[in-house]
Order: structure tokens, then sequence, then C-alpha cells
């Protein structure tokens, strides 16, 4: 009964339950939009109780118990705290003293212990502690992570300048931290913290802490050097036409590249930590005034929510905050490619890039954007075009052309040509296994010889890869293990495989393939047929903060004509619309005026009495 019952919701439509409904983008900008009918009502009736003074509690069980008004003595009382009513509860009074209790103490000594009873001195040794004078009258000490700092600008510029002599004499009455930011200390990015955890974040992320005598507030300075790779060329997305940097594991770098990309004051960069113990930094960025505020707020909501000790790259912050974790395809795009990213952000996408992972997440993303790539843009419409259709038809032999041919040779012999079904027919005389353990097999074989080339060092991963297959397929055909027909399906399906752009994208693929196989192997075309009308369903339902996963197709919207044929760059004057963006307008209505016939211009007066 249970199979029937999953093929009865399959194939019949029924209204989603509201309380299971997720974040979906909706037309229109206010919010009464963006919630169900019911709920909206909810929250009406809800309003209107609290403004005829009951509860919502009370309003439920029927005005049985309504609340009793205060007398004004009563209400005097209230406001000003008086009697055992305004005593904190045992969970808010605990958070008021460690609230206190991370506050920064005057007392130097106080806080010394305090910072290495946290850190766990003496047993942490690349912490480092130095204890010196200000002006050589002033007690201080500053905290950094050895190794995590730039040595040059504590030895050669900070510690010669606080350590000086006469330093103190201007201060007056001034507050010593003050006093310090604003005339002595020569760094770049300086700012004042009050709390002992927020100064111990900053620490371990490469910044230097220093306290004062005296004061309830410490200097945080920017001093972080330690050793990080320079920019390269991409690895996973190179282009013949293009710019050649990739984004590196420095998060500060990586904002940089896209900086110099984008050169305007519209492009907003939040920061968000993640993970409860490592604290991951996360970039968020999008363009003001054209990204969906609400998708904004959708991404930064999910990356806050994420309660985990350890995050370390996107990889895993895509695992958090995509829609549907269990599905085969990717509801996110990644990118290694700071100029691609830059695209995505014009184009009114959000991006999210992760500290300590060269790669950057656009969010949200359609089926047909991770079919394209940076050069498409880079080259000319006849050219992109061209290379579109041929990742489409890499596409379809990577997913459909093992099942196709399993399901020829086992159910349809009759749609091949005589001499071709001939040709297979003497190929598979001596093998002595079945069509589908014959393609399971060489399968099998290839995604081995694929992981193993990826796995070992990258010398000799390329030759492993060719070498392996040559020898691989010629030894099983000459033992009569696979048909040579096979061989030539397998290697063509995984050409096809590479033209994939998308990694994640080609993953799926790679595993649907499978699924294809097995149900061409027991029901011929009706199986693949099956297979493809299932995963259509699935994939309608699928949805990136919001975005139909299938648009602008499936639902049918206004499509930017650069989806599957690529027009001219100087027809694409609107950004996509699935992403609703705030300006959709993203050229002028004639770009190519120089090709505009010029009016003839106007003969001088003077010119002509000459004449």
């Amino acid at each position: 009964m249970s199979i029937f019952t999953a093929m009865r919701k399959l194939f019949i439509y029924s209204e989603p339950k509201i309380h299971n409904l997720g974040f979906e983008l909706l037309e229109g900008d206010d919010e009464g939009a963006l919630q169900p009918p019911d709920q909206t009502r909810a929250n009406q009736a809800k309003q209107d109780a609290q403004n005829s003074g009951l509860n919502h509690n009370e309003m439920s069980k029927g005005n049985k118990n309504a609340t009793k008004p205060l007398g004004v003595s009563e209400w005097n009382k209230s406001r000003k705290g008086d009697g055992e009513n305004q005593k904190l509860n045992p969970s808010q009074t605990q958070n008021k003293n460690q609230a206190q209790n991370d506050t920064i103490s005057n007392d130097l000594s106080y806080s010394l212990n305090v910072l290495k009873e946290k850190f766990g001195l003496p047993k942490n040794e690349d912490i480092v502690f130095r204890e010196f004078k200000i002006g050589k009258k002033l007690d201080c000490f500053m905290i950094y992570v050895e190794g995590m700092i730039d040595k040059n600008t504590i030895n050669l510029s900070m510690l010669p300048t606080l350590m000086s002599k006469d330093i103190l004499e201007d201060m007056g009455k001034q507050s010593p931290v003050d006093f310090l930011i604003e005339t002595v200390i020569p760094v770049h990015n300086l700012r004042k913290e009050s709390l002992y955890g927020e100064c111990i974040k900053q620490v371990l992320s490469g910044a230097s802490v220093l306290f004062v005598e005296g004061c309830t507030e410490c200097i945080v300075m920017e001093t972080s050097g330690y050793e990080k790779r320079s920019v390269e060329s991409p690895k996973t997305e190179m282009v013949v036409m293009g710019a050649q940097e990739a984004f590196t594991e420095n998060l500060r770098t990586n904002l940089t590249l896209v900086r110099r990309i984008l050169k305007t004051q519209k492009l907003v960069t939040e920061l968000i930590p993640a993970g409860d113990i490592n604290n991951t930094m996360c970039a968020v960025l999008y363009l003001d005034g054209v990204a969906s505020p609400r998708v904004v707020q959708e991404v930064i909501k999910r990356i806050k929510s994420i309660k985990t000790d350890l995050i370390i790259g996107s990889g895993m912050v895509e695992q958090f905050i995509e829609d549907r974790p269990l599905m085969l395809f990717p509801q996110v795009l990644s990118t290694e490619r700071p100029d691609r990213t830059a695209s995505f952000i014009m184009d009114g996408q959000v991006v999210i890039i992760t500290e300590g992972a060269p790669f950057s997440m656009a969010v949200p993303v359609t089926f047909f954007r991770l079919l394209h790539t940076s050069e498409d843009s880079f080259t000319r419409w006849p050219f992109g075009t061209f290379l579109r259709l041929l990742r489409l038809f890499g596409l379809f032999c990577a997913t459909l052309l093992p099942g196709l041919y399993v399901a020829m040779v086992m159910f349809h012999p009759e749609m091949l040509p005589t001499e071709l079904l001939a040709s297979i027919v003497k190929s598979k005389e001596l093998v002595p296994f079945p069509t589908l353990l014959e393609v399971l097999i060489m399968e099998i074989a290839f995604e081995l010889i694929r992981e193993g080339g990826i796995r070992i060092p990258s010398i000799i991963g390329q030759t492993l890869g060719i070498v392996g297959a040559l020898i691989l397929g010629q030894a099983a055909v000459s033992a009569g293990l696979v048909s040579p027909m096979l061989v030539i399906i397998v290697s063509v399906t995984a050409l096809g495989s590479f033209a994939i752009p998308n990694y994640s994208m080609g993953l799926a693929i790679r595993i649907e393939r499978f699924f294809f196989i097995i149900a061409g192997a027991f029901l011929g075309f009706f199986g693949i047929a099956f297979v493809i009308f299932t995963l259509g369903c699935i994939t309608c339902s699928i949805k990136s903060f919001g975005i139909p996963f299938l648009t602008p197709v499936a639902p049918k919207t206004k499509a930017n004509p650069d989806v599957v044929l690529r027009t001219p760059i100087w027809m694409q004057d609107k950004r996509p619309d699935p992403f609703q963006t705030a300006n959709r307008k993203k050229q002028g209505n004639n770009v190519k005026n120089w090709a505009l016939k010029e009016e003839p211009k106007q003969k001088d007066d003077n010119s002509n009495g000459n004449k």
C-alpha cells in the first residue's frame, strides 16, 4: 500500500500544508504577501487582541481569564521596580552576571590573569604576552599569537613608539586609550573593545590587543601577517580568453579581488562568523539597490542559524544553507574566478565567500546557469552559442547514452540499422557477460580511474588517467570481457561528462547515469522515460532561495537572451527576471550609438560668405 500511496502522491496534485512551507520569494514588496492567508489572519487577530489589552493565550481560551487592570499605585510600583515582581529569573541573572564578568577590568593584573587562564597558559606556548611600560611610566601588556602577526610591524613600528620617553607629556586628562589611538600608535586599523570574549576572537584572527592600566577598554590593532598563498591562475575553470586570476584561501585577498573589478560604493560586504568554536568568517556580498532585500535577509539568516563547532570552507556552509539537501542537483553555484563572481553580483545574485576556501558561492541559482562559463561572455556570440550547444550535447551523452545503448540492445534492436546490429552482435559473441553487467563493469572501472587520477600526485595523475584507460580498454577487449562498441560508448560518455563546467553538477550527472542504465536494462525505453519523468518532477520541486530551479522554462518567466542560446552582448540589456532584482535595467536603450547615422554638420556662415 505504501508504494501505491507514493505513486498516487506523485501523479495527483495536492495542496501543500501551510506549516511545511519554507522560504519562498514571491512577487510584491509588502510583507503581507510573503505570508499565507491563514497565517496573515492569525497575525491580524493576535494584533487585535494585543490592542484590546488581551494576550494571545487568553484570546484562545475564550477570554475567560482576562487580565485585571492595575491601579495607579501598583502601576507606579511596577514602573519603579519596587518589590519582588522586578526580580530576574535564574537564567536572566546568569546572563547578566556573565556579561558583567566578561567586561574588561581596569585592574591590569586581573586582566592578565583572566586572559592567561582563558588561553590555557603555560600549556599554550604560541600565545605571547608582552609586558612593558608606555613612555616608561604607564604599565600595559600586549597579546598576540606567534606566527599570525607581522613581526616587523610589532618590533620596528609599535614597540619603539610606545616605549619612547616623552609620548605621555601631552596626554593631560585624556583617557590613555583614546590618546594612544589618536596620536601615538602608527597602525592603519585600530578600534576599541570592552569585552574579553571579543578580544580573544580578534587575537585568534591575527590581531594584536593592547591592555592599559586603569582602562576598561583595550585597543585592537590589525597586525596580521601570516603566510598565505599568492594569487594564481584558476585550476578548475581555465579559459583561453579572459582574466587569469583565481581566489586564494585568504578572505581579505578575495574581497580585494572582487572590489578591484566592481569599483562602486553600492557593493556591500557583511561579515558573519560561522562555527561556534573556530569562528570562520563568511562574507556576504551584494549590490545595494539591485539584489532582492528578501534574498539578502534570507542568506544572512541561514548563515547566522548555523550551529556547529567547526566550519571549514564553503562546501560545509553550502550544505547548511541549501534548500533541499537530499537532492542530487546543486542549489548553489561555486566558482574560483573573481570576474565571474563580479558578474553574479551585477546580475542581482548574493555571493558568499568563506574564509579558508578559494571559492565563492552565488545564490539563487538556476539549472541553466550551471552550464554557463565565463568564456561565453569573453567570446563573440556565435562562438559562445556553439560552445553552449556543445555542452548540452555533452550533457545528453553523459546522462543517457549508456542507458539508451542498453535499452536498444536488450529490448529494441529493431531500431538499429541492420549493419550496425550485425556488428554489435558479432562483437558480443565472445563476451561472457550480459549487457547490463558489461556496461556496469566498464562504467565503474572508468570511475575508479578518474578518482584515482585525482587522488595521486598531479605529476603522474594525467598519465595514469590516459594510459590506464587505454590499457584497460584494450586489455578488456583482447580478453573478451567487453565489446569494442561498449568501449566507444563509455569513452564518448566520459568526454560528455568532462564538458560539464560545474563540478557538483558533473557528479550529479555521473550518479544519475546509473539510474538510466538500470532502468533501460529492466524496462527499455519505457524505463528511461519513467526516470526522465520522475527526475523532471523532482527537479521542478527544487527551489534555490525561493527561485524555482528550472526557471525561466518551468515556470515560464521573462528570460534574458542569455539562457541557452547566447545573443550579442549589446542586446542583453536586462538582468535575469527570476532573481526579482530591484533594478532590472543594466544597459542603456541604445548602447551602440556609434552605429547611428550621424546628422550632417551645419555649415558656418563665415565660411559660406568667404565662398
